[in-house]
């Protein structure tokens, strides 16, 4: 899945090959240098040597794992790049006669090596190119040195260009990540809110367990509520006005509780409240609190053809166990039940024997 994370190790893999490759190409031209003086019975130069020995040394480091390949790379480019320029000075001073050629050739060697490797990394060509190319224009004497300007400008001008045009990709894929991120995270929030009352899912529910921390000095408590009769207020006002009544009662529950405590969906006409860091007398009154504000709603409700009265709901409190949130649930909808038989529209409370009897169904 990508984020803001995954594409900054992108980018960290990239440097890492960038560097490589730098690396690689050196050895290459270094090793191509020292065969050469070998062939023609020279000496090679000591710093051709260097170059080798370096880059060598650099790649088997390159193992461990380096936490800035920007730096690094920055560091041996400039590193690399004098002593280019030094090999240039040694080569060219051993040449009888002295060839301008020989300063031609190298002048594309450093750019072809800085063009295979540093193109996405202007600071870095720029450290790696200057030095050898300072020090071809100043063995020269100025005496080519429109041409050998011209060698220098081209590169640098493109590689300039090609380094704006990667700067502006690189801040659009940054922001275009950043915002897909922050879209995924919003579509993560709304998959764990319930689109009918706003009020969190079973799935919202489980992240919130998931990030709840110690009991402490007090406990957790869950309130399992269920409105009284509601197959029968769906069947006589319909599935829109039962809706609507969903609504009313998941708002007035939201107002009866703190804003630290959770409210969820829990089933179709069932909710659940987590109460946090409470005793059992405030869990008690906080249940009576939503029992009577949903009262106060006054919605009407004819559930039979011999009583008229308005919606209302049962609720079962049980405080919350450490380890066993199935325990603490079906405590609590044990208490649901007892409040359901002993007439509705009440509270009870779980004894410590309801967190060893099985779940009984809540009626309606």
């Amino acid at each position: 899945m990508i984020n803001t994370y995954s594409y900054e190790e992108l980018r960290r893999s990239k440097l890492r090959l960038s560097l490589l490759l730098f690396l690689l190409l050196n050895i290459a031209f270094s090793v191509f240098y020292v065969a050469t003086a070998l062939n023609n019975t020279h000496s090679p130069t000591p710093p051709s040597i260097l170059v080798a020995l370096i880059c060598v040394i650099t790649l088997i480091m390159s193992n461990y794992k380096v936490k800035n390949y920007a730096h690094q790379l920055n560091v041996f480019a400039i590193i690399i790049g004098l002593l280019w320029a030094w090999h240039i000075a040694v080569r060219y001073n051993q040449l009888q006669p002295a060839e301008n050629n020989f300063l031609l050739f190298s002048l594309m060697m450093v750019f072809f090596i800085s063009a295979i490797s540093l193109a996405d990394y202007f600071t870095a060509l720029c450290l790696h190119s200057l030095p050898p190319a300072l020090m071809v224009i100043a063995l020269d004497q100025f005496h080519h040195i429109l041409i050998l300007l011209f060698t220098i400008a081209l590169p640098l001008v493109s590689f300039t260009l090609h380094n704006l045009m990667q700067k502006r990709s690189e801040v659009f894929m940054a922001e275009l990540v950043a915002r897909l991120s922050e879209e995924r995270e919003k579509f993560s929030d709304l998959s764990m809110i319930d689109p009918l009352t706003g009020l969190f899912n079973r799935r919202g529910l489980q992240n919130k367990l998931s990030n709840l921390t110690g009991n402490g000095p007090t406990s957790h408590y869950i309130l399992l509520l269920d409105i009284d009769h509601f197959k029968a207020y769906n069947d006589n006002y319909g599935h829109t006005m039962g809706d609507k009544a969903l609504v009313a009662v998941a708002v007035a529950i939201r107002d009866a509780v703190r804003s630290r405590d959770i409210v969820v969906r829990y089933g179709g006409e069932e909710f659940l409240i987590l109460l946090i860091d409470v005793d059992d007398n405030y869990a008690l009154t906080c249940a009576e609190n939503v029992r009577q504000a949903v009262l106060d709603l006054k919605i009407p409700h004819l559930f039979n053809d011999k009583v008229s009265t308005t919606v209302t709901l049962s609720a079962g409190i049980a405080v919350m166990a450490d380890s066993d949130i199935e325990a603490s649930l079906t405590a609590a909808d044990s208490a649901l039940y007892l409040a359901k038989s002993r007439g509705r529209n009440s509270v009870e409370i779980a004894t410590l024997k309801s967190f060893e009897q099985n779940s009984q169904p809540a009626e309606s």
